[in-house]
Order: C-alpha cells, then structure tokens, then sequence
C-alpha cells in the first residue's frame, strides 16, 4: 500500500499547495513528455500516477522489495550462489585509477584554465566518481578476502578524493540496505528540510527547475553532509577512521610537497564534479528516485557501468549485496524473468535533466516507511 503523506486519506484526492490551472498543469506536463522522452521512456511516470502538485514522500506500509526477491530467485535458480565471494582485480583497477589521476594532476599543472577545467570534467570527475563506486564496492567486503583488506584497498581509492570518507561511508550504506526507505534510518533518502528548500517554497515552475539543477550542481554536499548531520552516531569514531584520515591527510601533503598546492585543487575539483551534474552522478537519482508509479528502485544497463563497477545493476545489488560488480549481469542472465520487466532507467544523463525540467519529481520522490529505530 503506498500512499502520499498522510496515511488516513488516498492518495490521488490528496494535495498540499494549491492545485495550478488546467493550462499551466499541461504546460507542465508538456515538459515531463519531453524529459521522459530524453530519457528513453515514454510510459507512465510518476506525474501520471500521482498529483503532479503533490508535495509528499511516498509512504509505504509494505516491507521493501528486496529481501523477498531474494528468497524467491534463490528458489528459483539455486546457482546464483555460485556468483557469491570476492573479486580480485578490484584492487587493481583502484590501483589504475589512482595512478591516473596522481597522473592528470601533474600534466595539467600549467595547463590554461579552460583546458584545465575540461581535463578535470571529463577525466578527473569520472575517475573520482568511479573511486567512489569502488569504495562502495569495497565497504561490502567484495574487494578482498577480509575486512581489514576491504578497508585498506579503500582507503587507498580515497586517496585522490581528498577527503577521508571511506570508513564513514559504510555503516550508514549498511542501514541503507537493511533498512531501506526507512524514514529514521535510511540517510539516502532527503529530508524533510531539503523537499521544502527545493519544491515545498517553490514559487512556479521556473522557480522549481532552477532550484533543483542548484541541488544537482552542489548534490555532493546534501549526499556528503546529510548521513552526519541527521544520524551524526553511526560515525564510526575509532582506530579504522583515524588510520583513514591518517592516510589520505599523509596523501593530500605528499603531494603538496611534490607537486605544489594547485595539485589539491585538481583533486577537490574532480570530486565536486564527479558529485554534481555529469553522467555518472545520474545514478544517485536513477538508483531510488521514484519515477514510474511506485517503483523504488531501478536498474540502468546502459554503458557507464563499464566506469562504475556496474552499480546501475542496482535491483540485482539490492537483491545480492554479497555478489561482486563483476557478476551483477550474470544475476539478470540467470534470471531475466525477474528483472526484465521491471522499470528501468536508460540513461544516467537524461534522468539529470528530467529531475530538472520535470515538475513531478523532486526531492519528494522518494519512498519512505515508518522508522524502526535502530
């Protein structure tokens, strides 16, 4: 049962702000066409299943999706388990990564700044953004055999990201996964704060866009701030995050001393960018933002996922946490009649714009459940 808001009352009769009028609400809705066009889909979306002047979370009453899935596909196809461990040449290709990126801060360091900034954009934020897919990789313990061996490999991805998040990032991606849609545990999910920033204190259509293509340009910041700010006790205060800030302040100097200060700027440009509007940041909206009906999470299959360890399989990661980037395909050969005809996003790029110049979505386009309270 999914309803908008306020539980007691159904969900297509219910609306916060005014209804617009029947010209302006097609004016909009010209738009979303356009958007879902550029995306690749020209089925239902969210702005024709729920108001699209409704400013509310989705709550659900059911349990996430996931864990069920599971039981039924392992069911069905027994050998999936077979995909289950590690994969070895993770470490390799952070160890690539790394090294291109110590690489492109030192060829660009005399570089003009138009140039400069292209390199950064085009190289420096997809490396980074891919480092960050690593270090998700790796806080599932699918790196190495160990622990201790995930942490460290991630430690070393974190390094060109310039600032220590690796160990911080895995208790509350953990509660993301046991706890999905939860709405005191699940830090994924905006808060209440930022949908009435973005759309609640709107003023019109215009006004919504341009706030929501701001959060896409700074989004790093809501995705970075927001688990510390609303759940500061999951912070993993110990050995592990001293050791981790340890290392990548011991990196950060090391190459001031070799190189000079604008080598930091290389590297903190490249990781606001990896995190703002550029085709790989499309997969923090394409992975949960609710975009057809109900539907909470999406998988995209398109290309990109060669860059990020293949985390646009995200309906089969959410279902198999434990099986490695590598294998996350195998799961859908395996099983396609499980995944292939659930909602799909086909590009990473067109659902930026389509968050933007689609009145329906917002930061609202989420579904949330009650809190459990860990």
């Amino acid at each position: 049962v999914l309803k908008r808001g306020d539980t007691s009352q159904p969900l297509f009769c219910r609306s916060r702000t005014p209804r617009a009028s029947a010209k302006s609400r097609a004016h909009v809705r010209v738009h979303a066409g356009c958007v879902r066009a550029a995306m690749g889909r020209a089925t239902k979306a969210a702005a024709d299943v729920v108001p699209t002047y409704d400013r509310n979370f989705i709550m659900s009453q059911d349990a996430e999706p996931h864990a069920s899935r599971k039981v039924e596909i392992l069911k069905a196809h027994p050998e999936i388990k077979q995909l289950m461990g590690f994969e070895w040449r993770t470490k390799y290709m952070v160890a690539a990564t790394v090294a291109l990126q110590v690489g492109m801060a030192w060829a660009t360091l005399n570089w003009s700044w138009m140039p400069y900034l292209v390199a950064i954009y085009v190289v420096g934020a997809t490396a980074n953004h891919s480092l960050f897919l690593a270090i998700h990789e790796l806080s599932h313990n699918l790196g190495a055999r160990t622990q201790s061996q995930n942490k460290l490999i991630a430690m070393v991805a974190n390094f060109p990201i310039c600032i220590a998040y690796s160990i911080t990032f895995k208790p509350y991606h953990m509660d993301h996964h046991r706890y999905q849609g939860d709405n005191d545990l699940d830090t994924d999910i905006p808060t209440l704060w930022e949908g009435k920033l973005i759309t609640t204190t709107a003023t019109g259509y215009v006004d919504h866009c341009l706030r929501k293509a701001l959060f896409m340009f700074c989004q790093i910041f809501a995705y970075a701030l927001r688990p510390c700010l609303t759940k500061p006790e999951v912070v993993p205060f110990g050995c592990w995050l001293a050791l981790n800030w340890a290392m990548v302040l011991t990196f950060d100097a090391a190459m001031v001393m070799w190189l000079g200060p604008k080598v930091l700027l290389y590297f903190l440009l490249s990781t606001f960018f990896a995190g703002s509007i550029h085709p790989t940041a499309g997969h923090f909206l394409a992975e949960h933002y609710v975009m057809e009906g109900t539907t909470e999470t999406y998988s995209y299959y398109g290309p990109l996922n060669r860059l990020a360890y293949n985390v646009g399989y995200h309906n089969e990661h959410h279902d198999f946490p434990n099986i490695p980037w590598s294998n996350l395909p195998k799961v859908r050969q395996i099983a396609p009649e499980f995944y292939n005809d659930l909602p799909q996003c086909k590009s990473w790029t067109g659902i930026i714009f389509r968050y933007i110049f689609d009145d329906s979505i917002s930061p609202f386009s989420r579904v949330k459940r009650a809190g459990k309270k860990a």
